[in-house]
């Protein structure tokens, strides 16, 4: 391997890293409801493949698309996760371990774009300076999928010692991190 595409990899890698932890922090809050392993495994596969295909339509978008795409996808995810947390801090608050979209079907689809839309942009830019496209989806997916699943078990641990306060402690999360979005957009 040359030099060059070791560095290259390396930086998918701390790239990949970063971006997973977006679905880490949403894994950590989403873990509050009561998934089977099973569910935690599909759901990080799910988000894993959300985060190969949305940079790589970035990277295909990159050399065509503007930064203002990137921006709006940005918005979007962080109304989804405002809207999320938003959902399971007010059924945490009446006492209720049930919310109107748990992360399961359509939920689960809805979880994750959500974070996997800033992995768009990313892959606008990725396009844009003509990145490798493989590395990066592949570095995007991986992380993405085991940093999810990570989450999403710390979660279930933090629920089974919180109980219903974990749902009200998760929405919380969601929603600062849909906030800090926003903020950093704004």
């Amino acid at each position: 391997m040359d030099q060059q595409y070791v560095s290259e990899l390396f930086t998918m890698i701390i790239m990949a890293l970063a971006l997973g932890m977006d679905a880490f922090s949403v894994g950590l809050g989403m873990g509050s409801f009561k998934l089977r392993l099973k569910t935690i495994a599909l759901i990080g596969i799910t988000v894993g493949i959300f985060h190969v295909w949305m940079p790589y339509l970035g990277i295909l978008s990159g050399a065509f698309l503007s930064g203002k795409f990137g921006t709006f996808a940005s918005f979007v995810g962080a109304a989804l996760l405002l809207f999320l947390g938003l959902q399971m801090l007010f059924s945490g608050l009446r006492g209720k371990e049930e919310a109107i979209v748990a992360p399961v079907g359509f939920g689960m689809i809805l979880f994750a774009t959500s974070v996997s839309l800033d992995s768009f942009s990313v892959g606008l830019s990725l396009g844009m300076i003509g990145a490798r496209a493989f590395i990066a989806i592949m570095c995007f997916g991986i992380a993405a999928c085991i940093l999810t699943v990570a989450g999403l078990l710390l979660g279930r641990q933090v629920h089974s010692f919180l109980g219903k306060y974990s749902f009200v402690i998760g929405g919380s999360i969601l929603f600062a991190f849909g906030l800090k979005i926003l903020m950093q957009l704004i």
